[in-house]
């Protein structure tokens, strides 16, 4: 059997994305493909089975350019709006499928969600809403679409945010601050994607230099770095500049490595 998982990044850009409205930076007036970011996601396919870490309001074309035909479910590391904008977009699974979709999220974040999108828990007679099945996320591995799934929990300034480890695959987005017992559990990892904003520091985000110091200390094989505003620089640009195993991820990038499950569904 086949024990290839894909990982697509379906966007690498910051909160409002790359090229941003109305500004003429070199970054943003780019032809660069690699310069144009979608809000930042990632799909995760294995045997068929498809996840998606975060659902921002670039969803539905995410899901078109990946060619998605399928979700089995999404995962949320927090409940800022560039990370959850697009839950209403799942109601097209919900027709073509027939199915509900499964949405793993932590309690506080599901608080904020059910703020954001009210007529999905109290739709009274509106009848359009997506479908989900909720499951709470707390700091315990769990077990989807055959995928044993590790968070990994992080903080975003003073916010609680969780990144995920599968296999030797770990991915942080939102983060500037990795306590030792998570630091612990993506020891190891062959490919660590993190979230690198700009190359100056900032409050709630690692900066480039930051990011670079984190994957020195974790020393995966590989290390992509995600979350990137147009302040960052050129992609090719910068990729001349970093380290041997470290490239910033791009809009479309599929990275594939082996997994074998440890439990089976």
């Amino acid at each position: 059997m086949d024990n290839t998982l894909s990982v697509t990044f379906l966007g690498t850009g910051t909160s409002i994305g790359v090229p941003i409205i109305s500004c003429d930076c070199k970054v943003c007036v780019s032809n660069n493909p690699k310069d144009k970011r979608l809000r930042t996601s990632v799909l995760l396919n294995y045997r068929d089975k498809n996840i998606v870490i975060d659902c921002g309001p670039d969803f539905r074309m995410q899901m078109l350019n990946a060619g998605v035909k399928d979700l089995d479910a999404i995962l949320l590391t927090h409940e800022h709006r560039d990370h959850i904008a697009g839950l209403d977009d799942v109601r097209a699974f919900n027709y073509i499928k027939k199915k509900s979709i499964h949405l793993f999220l932590s309690e506080r974040v599901l608080k904020n969600v059910k703020i954001e999108f009210p007529y999905i828990f109290t739709p009274g007679d509106y009848q359009g809403g997506p479908k989900l099945d909720l499951h709470n996320l707390i700091n315990e591995e769990i077990n989807i679409a055959e995928m044993c799934i590790q968070p990994l929990p992080v903080m975003h300034r003073e916010m609680p945010v969780f990144g995920f480890r599968i296999g030797d695959f770990s991915y942080i987005t939102d983060a500037n601050f990795i306590p030792d017992e998570t630091f612990e559990k993506i020891k190891g990892s062959k490919i660590l994607v993190l979230n690198a904003l700009r190359k100056r520091k900032h409050p709630s985000h690692f900066c480039l230099s930051e990011a670079l110091e984190m994957i020195e200390k974790i020393k995966p094989e590989k290390a992509y770095l995600t979350h990137l505003g147009h302040y960052i620089g050129l992609h090719d640009d910068v990729n001349t500049g970093l380290p041997e195993n470290v490239e910033l991820a791009y809009d479309g990038l599929q990275i594939d490595l082996n997994y074998q499950s440890k439990h089976t569904t």
